[in-house]
């Protein structure tokens, strides 16, 4: 399969890219190189394949979410840069 520049300079536009002339040789190319690897891909047999959102059989293993003791905010804003009354002090992020 073949890419033609204005195949590449089409799919460019659609994308809101701006190809520069020595440029477009070189994603031909690179796109001509990838739809070739799809290609392969597609004559591979997946006949009898289930579908999976995950190639690995994995498993949450996650410990019961059970209350335990608390650090409290003195301990937790210790370490802090800036605190006040055992609250974090942080720069002002919303204009006004």
């Amino acid at each position: 399969m073949t890419i033609s520049k204005d195949e590449v300079l089409y799919v460019a536009h659609l994308a809101r890219l701006e190809i520069h002339d020595e440029e477009m040789d070189k994603l031909a190319s690179q796109t001509d190189d990838i739809l070739s690897y799809v290609a392969e891909l597609k004559k591979a047999d997946t006949e009898n394949v289930d579908p999976t959102a995950q190639s690995l059989s994995l498993v949450n293993r996650l410990r019961e979410d059970e209350p335990g003791e608390t650090l409290g905010s003195e301990n937790a804003v210790k370490n802090s840069a800036d605190h006040y009354d055992g609250m974090f002090v942080v720069p002002k992020v919303v204009k006004g």
